[in-house]
């Protein structure tokens, strides 16, 4: 494990809380999304960020997690998946609850929205549809869903989209095995769906008419490349005159032993043949076997300009900037003491507030307001 250490950043408060798989803060509201149950989502003020106060808790059923939230328009969105997924117990139930968050001090649930399978895995949201990763009844593992919640009381099924061979009730085989390509997440971009899809790379979908999304391309290169795809995040400008989206590779569920995953830039400019042209690796750890929960796992999805915050697990966080997309390069990093009873940092998943802050969230405990320094 790499000693403590920081530079260009500097923690400006920290929140002491139970392990978490997500952050986000919508008007100075650190919505946090817990590991393990019973814990599920904390809601935090964080207007003062030296002095976080917490507003409310919600917990969940043993045998299942909430560690994925998001949170717009007064609403608060968290996964309910069913642990372990690839052996979901009996008695408990999948899917996304939907929640009123209006008065942050007091969360209500709206409604429960729930699926088949382990449950909703990860999404986004963008006020009004949400995009999901949901287990459904009759395919092997997570597809593409975009629910309408114009009506938050009722969930409204818009679209689906998923891998052939996925759909084995519609007679499809899958040409994988077991659950190994599935839907991670979907984020939105204009008429566009950027969808990881685990061992089987990323996809590019046309939700023109959401009702059907439509296959743009797709790139597996796991394998040769031995971690799943995360997080494909288009960036939402050009640079030097080419459209680029990133993709994450998260260090878990390796093929086989070796290195630890990275990230990736790729040309979408011709968004029919997508083209990787550069990646990023931490100094020291190319080409080094390492155990899981290493390397890359999750750049912040609220893209504010060339520098890219990223999760990186046992490395803390990474500021990555891209102006020069063949040649990005990091230019910070805050790397904290493990948590107090955990030998390794596990840096989970970062976002950034309208003020510049950074909130970084660890899987094993606590969540670190930073600044740059």
């Amino acid at each position: 494990m790499p000693p403590a250490s920081a530079q260009g950043l500097k923690q400006v408060g920290y929140v002491d809380c139970p392990g978490g798989g997500q952050v986000v803060v919508d008007r100075q509201v650190a919505y946090i999304a817990h590991m393990k149950a019973p814990h599920g989502t904390s809601v935090v003020d964080v207007s003062d960020p030296a002095a976080p106060r917490q507003l409310a808790t919600l917990e969940v059923p043993a045998g299942t997690h909430s560690h994925k939230v998001r949170a717009a328009n007064g609403l608060m969105l968290v996964n309910r998946e069913r642990q372990p997924a690839h052996q979901p117990p009996p008695g408990t139930v999948g899917g996304l609850g939907i929640y009123d968050v209006s008065n942050p001090s007091r969360p209500r649930e709206i409604t429960f929205w729930q699926c088949g399978g382990a449950g909703v895995h990860r999404l986004t949201f963008d006020g009004r549809y949400a995009y999901i990763s949901p287990e459904m009844d009759g395919y092997v593992g997570n597809i593409v869903m975009i629910l309408d919640l114009a009506d938050p009381a009722r969930p409204l099924e818009i679209g689906r989209w998923w891998m052939p061979g996925q759909w084995t009730a519609g007679g499809e085989t899958p040409s994988w095995s077991g659950r190994q390509h599935r839907c991670h997440h979907p984020i939105r971009l204009g008429n566009r769906l950027y969808v990881s899809y685990w061992h089987g790379g990323f996809v590019i979908l046309d939700i023109e008419d959401m009702s059907k999304p439509t296959f743009v391309s797709g790139l597996d290169w796991s394998p040769p490349f031995i971690t799943p795809t995360h997080t494909a995040l288009p960036v939402p400008f050009p640079l030097r005159g080419r459209r680029v989206m990133i993709a994450a590779d998260e260090d878990v569920a390796k093929l086989e032993p070796g290195p630890p995953s990275f990230l990736w830039l790729v040309d979408i400019t011709d968004e029919r043949r997508p083209m990787p042209f550069a990646s990023f690796q931490l100094d020291g750890l190319a080409g080094l076997a390492q155990p899981e929960f290493t390397g890359c796992h999750q750049p912040c999805e609220r893209v504010t300009g060339t520098e890219i915050p990223v999760a990186w697990f046992a490395h803390g966080l990474r500021i990555v900037d891209i102006a020069d997309p063949h040649a990005p390069r990091e230019v910070a990093h805050f790397l904290p003491e493990p948590p107090e009873g955990h030998s390794r940092v596990t840096s989970n998943d970062v976002d950034v507030d309208d003020r510049g802050l950074f909130y970084l969230i660890d899987r094993g405990r606590g969540l670190h307001i930073l600044e740059r320094a």
